[in-house]
């Protein structure tokens, strides 16, 4: 992967991360309304609650993936944790060390800032993407719940 470079998130990337964002909602068979993505956009671009981005730049300087997480404190440890949020990689980059290049990236922040850990989830039919979790990290035996609160975001 001599031709990937991983950097965070820019506000000019925005044309680009845009349908990487909308493939990977598609993915999961998932949508959200347009004033949610552009508020996505600007909180990773400029580090609001917590969030970050980055982005995979490939061949030819174009974006073939992306990730978001969140950094926040636990009552678990006095250090903070991080959630890897979203993870994207295009289809045809898929299997080729995009992403793991970016949870790779991801971590290297995780050691210069001191987190305890970083944690992600994805769906359990998700073969592809597992493979590559299985070789980075321990699947827990955690159940997740979902209560929705307000049904104004369902």
């Amino acid at each position: 992967m001599n031709d990937l470079h991983i950097r965070r998130v820019a506000t000019s990337d925005r044309a680009e991360w845009e349908p990487l964002w909308q493939a990977y909602l598609t993915f999961y068979r998932s949508s959200v309304p347009d004033e949610v993505t552009d508020a996505t956009f600007e909180r990773l671009v400029n580090g609001a609650d917590d969030m970050g981005g980055m982005v995979a730049v490939g061949r030819h300087g174009r974006l073939v993936g992306l990730l978001h997480y969140v950094v926040h404190p636990t009552t678990w440890n006095t250090r903070l944790v991080c959630y890897l949020e979203d993870l994207y990689v295009t289809p045809e980059q898929r299997g080729t060390g995009a992403g793991r290049a970016l949870i790779e990236h991801l971590a290297d922040i995780g050691r210069r800032e001191d987190w305890a850990e970083i944690y992600w989830m994805t769906a359990g039919d998700n073969a592809v993407a597992r493979r590559l979790y299985d070789r980075l990290a321990q699947a827990g035996d955690w159940v997740r719940y979902e209560l929705a609160v307000d049904n104004r975001d369902r």
